[in-house]
């Protein structure tokens, strides 16, 4: 049987976590993962998803707040495992614990590499428009994301698809991706591939200011951002004076000669607002500030200002 010492974080890792588990090939001595965070408005301590699979299992679980030169580290060494598999857990791993592996130190990655090494590949291919992302299984190295590509699956991004729904895919394109792979790559019968340098792009953590949605982009651009940062952080503009949680739009085929944030067309029941290059898109969902979330038709019975030709979207805060 061949052990395993289990390295990742959050919900994304946590099928591939469990068919390690359940298959009779793999015995997974330790999980590593961040340590309980408080989370939400209660501040709730809460363990992550992967150490929760952990427990259920029985499996001994490290926590450290950070991995390089702590006891949990030493751990991982004195288990000398065959591999060390790590998925989304969220922190470099020093050589040293690298070289503890018998076999292999592998990664499971959320990205077609070298297309978005980093923390948030899922979000950036939706953000971007990508027709397609995918699942990298490499090497690790020291350098973040660098190490050669041992398998790769593709898989596309539809329109209705968001973060989330990807996230959730992902994973387990990612699950059935390594559970095909460890039997070569146990067997020596993989062929690395090098990354190619020149084609290296980036997708670090999203920042709170790159939540913002610029009103100029295109309709097709903004529905883009809003379902790449769907389910979290959620993307927001300033409309009508407020800073104001967007979470679903829809772009239209119509066209506007009015300017970008400007209302097109106001009903009951819709808000249909220009964007950047005559394009248009609708509101249908989306939260401001102080208020709950809600549809788009409760929120205009409290902003019967908004008229076709007024500046509803603005780049003020307040």
């Amino acid at each position: 049987m061949t052990s395993v010492v289990f390295m990742g974080t959050p919900q994304f890792a946590v099928p591939i976590l469990k068919s390690l588990i359940d298959s009779p090939e793999y015995d997974v001595k330790a999980v590593v993962t961040q340590p309980d965070r408080r989370v939400g408005r209660k501040h709730v301590l809460s363990a992550s998803p992967v150490k929760q699979a952990a427990v259920e299992a029985q499996i001994e679980v490290l926590q450290p707040e950070k991995i390089n030169h702590s006891p949990e580290m030493g751990r991982v060494i004195e288990i000398n495992p065959d591999l060390i598999i790590t998925a989304a857990f969220g922190q470099f791993l020093p050589d040293k614990l690298l070289q503890a592996a018998k076999v292999a130190a592998i990664n499971v990655h959320g990205s077609l590499l070298p297309k978005y090494r980093g923390g948030a590949p899922v979000q950036y291919s939706v953000i971007n428009g990508d027709a397609e992302t995918g699942v990298t299984i490499m090497y690790m190295v020291k350098k973040m994301d660098a190490g050669d590509i041992i398998a790769q699956k593709s898989i596309p991004i539809t329109a209705k698809d968001d973060s989330g729904t990807m996230f959730d895919k992902l994973s387990l394109l990612g699950r059935d991706l390594l559970l095909t792979t460890l039997p070569k790559l146990l067997a020596g019968d993989i062929t690395p591939v090098k990354q190619n340098p020149a084609k290296v792009t980036f997708a670090p953590n999203i920042s709170s200011q790159q939540e913002r949605i610029d009103y100029r982009m295109t309709a097709q651009q903004i529905d883009d951002k809003v379902r790449g940062l769907r389910p979290f952080p959620i993307a927001n503009m300033i409309v009508d004076g407020l800073r104001t949680k967007i979470y679903d739009v829809t772009p239209l085929d119509e066209k506007t000669t009015l300017a970008a944030g400007q209302v097109v067309r106001v009903t009951k029941h819709s808000l249909v607002l220009a964007a950047g290059q005559g394009t248009t898109y609708q509101i249908n969902e989306l939260q401001p500030a102080g208020k709950q979330k809600m549809a788009i038709t409760p929120y205009l019975n409290g902003h019967q200002n908004l008229k076709e030709g007024f500046q509803a979207v603005t780049d003020g805060n307040k």
